[in-house]
């Protein structure tokens, strides 16, 4: 049995804090897990940030409510779920991501919980330490055949911990960091290099 680990944001849904940023013209938000590789480092600063602005979580969900998958995205699962099992493997929050995760058809969600009091983000939750590496783990460990996909450097503990790992549209100087990961740029690429992965893994 095999299943297909996908990170959501930049792989399936455009980033949600780039959005919440355009929204709010507030440049600090618009950092990724592409820029800060640390991800509580990151979550500190946004959590910083949306403090001195006083931005409420009515007004991000808002945000999240008029987002759409990226284009190609459902097509792209639909060819997916007839290959493989998918699990979406994100260091969203399901408070953000759940409306997104509705219109991708609702696959398997793994993420965090974020810690809301008035209506204002003051903390969060990961789900467990090194989430995605251990979520893959876990799912060799009930005898799954693991591909992964990623585009940030919160992507590479689980692409390496999958039997074959891929970026999707990643920045350059992620690639160059980590050259043993093929890359795609566009879902019919990606759909090459999973068919191509588990034709060697089947055989």
């Amino acid at each position: 049995m095999e299943i297909l680990c996908l990170d959501m944001e930049g792989v399936l849904t455009p980033e949600i804090w780039e959005a919440v940023a355009e929204h709010t013209q507030i440049p600090e938000l618009l950092k990724t897990t592409r820029d800060i590789p640390v991800y509580d480092d990151l979550m500190r600063l946004r959590l910083k940030v949306i403090a001195e602005h006083d931005l409420s979580m009515s007004l991000i969900e808002e945000v999240v409510a008029g987002m759409d998958p990226l284009p190609g995205a459902v097509d792209f699962l639909s060819w997916a779920r007839s290959r493989f099992q998918i699990a979406i493997i994100s260091d969203t929050y399901y408070q953000f991501a759940m409306p997104l995760v509705e219109k991708l058809g609702g696959p398997l969600l793994l993420c965090h919980n974020l810690e809301v009091e008035n209506d204002r983000i003051v903390g969060y939750r990961i789900r467990q330490p090194d989430p995605k590496r251990r979520s893959v783990q876990s799912f060799k460990s009930l005898n799954y055949r693991v591909f992964a996909v990623g585009d940030s450097y919160n992507d590479v503990s689980m692409l390496e911990e999958a039997d074959a790992g891929f970026f999707y549209r990643a920045p350059g100087h992620v690639r160059d960091e980590f050259p043993q990961f093929e890359a795609a740029e566009d879902y019919p690429a990606l759909q090459d290099l999973l068919e191509a992965a588990a034709r060697q893994h089947r055989a």
